[in-house]
Order: structure tokens, then sequence, then C-alpha cells
């Protein structure tokens, strides 16, 4: 009796690595990488005189924190989203001092005396949702951006994208954007 061996089938595998390789190019060409995304903002100078806090009254200090929950808080009053424009524009084209000669405000007692005194203290808890945080800070640059575009058209008679840049520097000038960022706090 003669004993068969059966061989195993064999698959040719040399093809494989072609397949692989195509499906890799489809993979890359079909797959979008998505830009990161964050908040465009200059650091401050180093402070090379080693002294460098200062003491800002109280009236000069718009203080909005975000909680735990998710509430917008506005100097320990809470407020929506919306709102936020509207009380930083308010605040920081005050003229509290009477010294701003293009300041619109109403010279309330308990809001900033000029433009460049004008300081806005962003404070969040460690749970604070990020998208929360950084719809804080648009409603913020916002605000910023129309007394900027106000400022423009007054001095200027023009919009912010027709600016040169030394006018562009001027606008800045009158109306800096200073937002101090606290450390986060914790509740829990």
């Amino acid at each position: 009796m003669k004993s068969f061996r059966r061989h195993s089938a064999t698959v040719n595998a040399g093809s494989m690595a072609d397949i692989a390789f195509l499906l890799l190019i489809f993979f890359l060409v079909t797959t979008t990488i998505s830009a990161d995304k964050g908040i465009l903002r200059q650091l401050p100078r180093i402070c090379e005189t080693g002294y460098c806090t200062k003491d800002i009254p109280e009236r000069n200090l718009l203080r909005i924190a975000l909680n735990d929950k998710q509430e917008i808080m506005v100097n320990e009053e809470i407020v929506n989203l919306e709102a936020i424009e509207g009380l930083v524009e308010s605040f920081v084209d005050n003229n509290g001092s009477d010294k701003c000669n293009y300041c619109s405000g109403e010279k309330l007692s308990n809001s900033s005396d000029h433009p460049k005194d004008a300081v806005i203290s962003l404070s969040h808890d460690a749970l604070t949702k990020y998208e929360a945080f950084i719809a804080v800070q648009d409603e913020i640059t916002k605000a910023y951006y129309n007394l900027r575009t106000k400022y423009a058209k007054l001095k200027f008679n023009k919009s912010p994208e027709e600016l040169s840049g030394e006018e562009l520097e001027h606008i800045k000038e009158a109306y800096p954007f200073i937002v101090s960022e606290v450390a986060v706090k914790r509740t829990n």
C-alpha cells in the first residue's frame, strides 16, 4: 500500500504587500487631518526690571469666573454668555476718570477709569469645560474688536481691514487687550 502524502495548500503572498501598500496610500489620501485649534495670544514681554507686578485699583478690574457648574460670574453675579460682550465693552469704554476723549462710556464710578487701565481677570475651576472657557474668551475678544472697530471708524474713517500697520498699532494702543488669566482653582 502506498502512502500518499498530501501537501498543504500554499497561498502566494507576493501580492499581499502590494495590496497593503495600496490600502495605506488610499487611507492616507482620503483621511483628513484636523488642524490644531488654539487661541492666538501674544505672551507678555519678559520682565527685565525684576519688579513686574502692579497694584490695580478694584474699579479697573472686571472679574469673570467660570465655576464647576459651567456658570459664568461677572463680579460675583451669574450672567449668561451673551451678556459678556456688552459687559466688557461698557466696562472698558467707561471713561470713569473723564480723561478719555474718544470713549463713549457712562462714566460710572464702579467701572474702569480709562481703556488703558481696564483689566479683565478671567479665572476658571478645574472642572470647567474647555468649550465654556473658549466661548468666554471669544466674547471678550469680540468686545475688544467692536471697540477697536468703532475707534477706527471715528479716528481714521476705515474698517480694521483697511488700516495700515501704523494705524492698527494706534488702535491697539487706544484699546489695549489686557486679560489676566488666573491660575486654576479647585473647588473639591
